[in-house]
């Protein structure tokens, strides 16, 4: 499968850029008359035929256009990044195969403040759908503060994780299936007393992932796996 951001339902054709040209014609070794499978990310699944296997513009004609059914409940996680990037950017990869709706990058008091490259972090995202056979690109929303996020709560179902010893309920127990559900992941350290006093008088519920304290990116795929496991049972 091959990602086409720019197609459109609709469309008779399509070219594909140069990467795009040698991934396909030289290292998957497709050729004219070869049928493949592409995705705007938006839930189109397009099937097509190579009509001119050029290894810098390969040219498609699209036979089918299909509109995949879209998550009812979607699944969102705020989380706070971690200071090496390479652990954030494999929780979003494995948070893509998983299957999360949305996955908002959160700005702590603790949280470490490192450079937004909205451009890679979009290129894993669009790699983990399609080796994952997925049509729907999560949305991977602007950086914004905990203050900001927690006033506007955009979801019907509001948790946090924290690790304060406090009365909280397993996330697989409070979390109602069938309903938009945001998750709140904080920063190594935790997020702060207050930061916790604000989301629950927010009417965010404080729930627990388990009983073993969890790296921001463990909990993140953790999170994200049990909120599926909840709308799906």
């Amino acid at each position: 499968m091959f990602y086409a951001k720019e197609l459109l339902p609709g469309a008779a054709t399509y070219t594909m850029d140069e990467p795009g040209s040698k991934y396909c014609i030289m290292v998957l070794r497709h050729t004219a008359g070869d049928e493949v499978v592409l995705t705007d990310g938006r839930g189109g699944r397009y099937q097509a035929v190579i009509t001119d296997d050029n290894r810098k513009k390969c040219v498609l004609s699209i036979s089918q256009y299909t509109l995949m059914p879209a998550v009812v409940a979607p699944v969102r996680i705020a989380i706070a990044f971690t200071k090496n990037t390479s652990r954030i950017e494999w929780f979003l990869e494995k948070a893509t195969e998983i299957g999360i709706q949305s996955i908002i990058p959160l700005i702590s008091h603790r949280s470490e403040k490192e450079k937004f490259r909205a451009d890679r972090l979009e290129n894993i995202l669009v790699a983990a759908m399609l080796q994952s056979q997925q049509y729907y690109l999560p949305d991977l929303a602007a950086p914004v503060s905990f203050d900001k996020l927690v006033a506007e709560a955009p979801a019907e179902q509001l948790f946090i994780a924290h690790c304060l010893p406090e009365q909280k309920q397993h996330l697989w127990q409070a979390m109602e299936k069938g309903k938009d559900s945001l998750l709140l992941i904080g920063p190594e350290g935790d997020f702060t007393p207050e930061e916790i006093s604000l989301a629950l008088g927010k009417g965010f519920k404080p729930v627990s992932l388990g009983e073993t304290r969890l790296r921001t990116e463990t909990a993140g795929v953790v999170g994200v796996t049990m909120m599926n496991a909840v709308n799906a049972g």
